[in-house]
């Protein structure tokens, strides 16, 4: 048999044994991704993860394969962390194990430098697991308050009689709800994570990647609350149909959209401020 034919076999084996060990808990995770929408997005981390596994293949080779037996440590971490999830019925530990057995095994195979290699595809696997409820009802309740305030702040601005209590605003003719579905928690998670991909794609430095990366979350709080004010002022003026159905949902995305669109104005302008050095100049700087 060849080193080839045995390091595809490996690969089987160990393929094999991940799967055995967590298709269940794989298995409620991509339920969690087709009923929460909230975290819709999961089915793309994965492909998006691949491919840039993928285009590191030659980095990855080129890299010293040391194996690492520490990383049989972290699979027996990560293991552990999976029973204690199961037998405790949490959700996010036994999913975080998923992450956690995965760069085991890549450190007990290959080696730290081959792990470094894969670390950015390896943290963009966390986003396809869900916050744990304690921490996303944390976040969510603010979101809720502060887009009310948005709301209510704009209904004044426009001469509307409104009256908020909480995270309800009475108007004349209806009272609308913000309710956790329009805290902006969904589009919040869901524009990091575009803007994580779109800041990787669009600009190679690292502090524009992280600078995008950021701003994706004041840019999402402030269209979401936008997007209440907005509501509010319709069911003002064209009653409680305005706030419900398809209207309410086609407005959600168009939200979305105009955040993302922002994302994309602000990597614009960065281009055009700080642009990127040229290969030829990059040269004459180097002799």
């Amino acid at each position: 048999m060849t080193t080839s034919q045995k390091n595809y076999l490996a690969g089987a084996l160990v393929a094999a044994g991940f799967a055995l060990v967590f298709w269940r808990v794989f298995g409620t995770l991509v339920m969690a991704w087709y009923t929460d929408d909230n975290y819709s997005h999961g089915f793309l981390i994965i492909p998006v993860a691949a491919y840039l596994a993928w285009e590191r293949r030659d980095r990855f080779w080129a890299a010293a394969g040391t194996p690492n037996i520490f990383g049989l440590v972290i699979v027996v971490g990560s293991l552990l962390v999976l029973t204690g999830g199961i037998l405790g019925s949490e959700l996010f530990m036994t999913r975080i194990a998923i992450v956690g057995s995965l760069v085991g095994v890549i450190l007990f195979l290959f080696g730290w430098a081959r792990l470094r290699v894969l670390l950015f595809p390896m943290a963009m696997l966390l986003l396809m697991i869900p916050i744990p409820a304690i921490i996303f009802n944390q976040l969510a309740f603010p979101l809720q308050i502060f887009a009310s305030r948005v709301g209510e702040g704009a209904l004044e601005a426009a001469n509307i009689p409104v009256l908020r209590e909480g995270n309800v605003l009475i108007l004349a003719n209806t009272t609308l709800e913000v309710a956790e579905a329009c805290s902006g928690i969904r589009s919040l998670v869901s524009l990091i994570t575009l803007a994580i991909v779109f800041g990787y794609f669009s600009d190679p430095r690292s502090w524009v990647r992280v600078l995008i990366t950021a701003s994706a979350i004041p840019i999402a709080v402030v269209t979401n609350g936008a997007r209440v004010a907005g509501t509010g002022i319709a069911a003002h003026y064209y009653g409680a149909g305005a706030a419900d159905g398809l209207i309410h949902e086609f407005a959600g995305w168009l939200v979305f959209i105009s955040a993302f669109a922002l994302l994309g104005l602000l990597q614009q302008l960065i281009a055009r401020i700080t642009p990127q050095p040229s290969p030829a100049a990059s040269v004459v700087v180097a002799v």
